[in-house]
């Protein structure tokens, strides 16, 4: 028998950041922004979410003048699993050269 492995703290977040308000569509964009995490480490967290089906995608119904984005909120399974677990913070890392995206100036 396999023990289910606790989520990483990036997915942490991201579960956390949906489950603030379960029932609403968010944007990924707006997901990265509010968790620090950028697309490359988001979308993929995202897929695995929905694979999971702890997490629900669906393409906006009206982009207004540009390509539709897809929008995500937490299933019912995801929601009881966000509830679960701690609020985790992402450790932020300093790239020499560049601000910091929290706090910064």
């Amino acid at each position: 028998m396999t023990r289910p492995r606790r989520p990483s703290a990036q997915t942490q977040a991201v579960l956390h950041a949906l489950a603030a308000n379960p029932a609403q569509w968010r944007y990924g964009y707006e997901l990265g922004v509010e968790v620090g995490l950028k697309s490359g480490s988001l979308y993929p967290i995202l897929m695995r979410l929905s694979d999971r089906t702890l997490v629900e995608a669906r393409w906006e119904d009206e982009p207004r003048g540009r390509p539709p984005r897809h929008l995500y909120r937490l299933t019912p399974t995801g929601h009881e699993l966000a509830s679960t677990l701690r609020p985790v913070h992402i450790a932020e890392r300093a790239v020499p050269g560049q601000p910091h995206l929290r706090g910064a100036s």
